[in-house]
């Protein structure tokens, strides 16, 4: 069994999700999260032990957590897939404690292949991932940051930024979008003023319920939805191939945080805008 340590629970479902469609067996994959109950998580311990899991993802606090190292240590691992691993380092731009903690674990759970994956690492972040996880001969795989099918552009942030926007997603109907804003609140009002407009949109923020984070993801998904409004809560390896724009209200707090949220837009080869509104004050 392949353990996939992921950080977001959203990320998780979904990729679980698109694993399931394409085999006979749900058991194939699994996810062990805060979401599971009892019974739940007894199940995906069943399925692991004898052998039907494939591909187990866990949360970094799941994989830390000291009452889940016996079972962890009963299974026999494929390897270990570190994703959105720039969390690891201090210099990533979305770093969290508990990937730093991931190396130990993994030497008692038993040593085997470890593979880490970001689309966001410069070279410094790189080498703080493969020193953390004890990887230092590791072979790099490094493509280019250049998309030629990503469009973007800086707007002037102006008093009629809703309107503009609004006349922007009505100039191409029901194409797939996000629009990232820093605070929840703004998520929250400017949701309303495009459902207002006629727009099938829907707010995300990590302030909302578990449940209706999840039924938003899916609503977009499965294209009930065409616009989610989100802070960066929303999105990280989101496995939507479609997306055709992705609008920053805001200006994101750093480069590499900017070109991660950008590139979900286009990831099928297809147009992908990227618009930012700006304003010096």
């Amino acid at each position: 069994t392949a353990i996939v340590v992921s950080p977001l629970i959203a990320l998780m479902k979904n990729q679980v999700d698109v694993i399931r469609n394409l085999a006979e067996e749900e058991g194939i994959a699994h996810f062990m999260n805060s979401t599971l109950n009892k019974v739940a998580l007894e199940q995906v311990r069943d399925d692991v032990l004898s052998g039907k899991t494939k591909m187990l993802y866990l949360a970094p606090e799941t994989m830390t957590k000291e009452d889940n190292l016996e079972f962890f240590k009963k299974m026999k691992v494929s390897f270990f897939a570190i994703d959105e691993a720039h969390c690891i380092s201090e210099w990533g731009h979305d770093f969290r404690v508990e990937y730093r903690k991931l190396r130990p674990v993994i030497d008692q759970i038993g040593r085997a292949p470890i593979i880490a994956l970001t689309a966001t690492a410069t070279d410094k972040v790189r080498t703080d991932i493969k020193k953390n996880l004890g990887i230092l001969d590791a072979r790099d795989f490094k493509s280019s940051f250049n998309r030629p099918n990503l469009y973007y552009e800086v707007r002037p942030k102006t008093p009629d930024i809703d309107k503009e926007i609004i006349k922007f997603i009505k100039a191409n109907p029901h194409k797939s979008g996000i629009i990232y804003c820093l605070s929840r609140k703004r998520v929250e009002t400017l949701a309303e003023i495009l459902c207002v407009n006629q727009i099938k949109a829907a707010p995300y923020h990590a302030g909302m319920e578990a449940a209706q984070r999840t039924q938003t993801q899916d609503d977009f998904l499965m294209e009930r939805i065409d616009v989610i409004v989100a802070t960066i809560a929303f999105g990280m390896g989101i496995d939507k191939p479609d997306v055709r724009f992705v609008i920053h209200y805001e200006i994101p707090k750093s480069l590499e945080g900017y070109y991660q949220e950008t590139g979900r837009a286009g990831r099928d080869g297809g147009e992908g805008k990227c618009i930012a509104f700006y304003a010096k004050d």
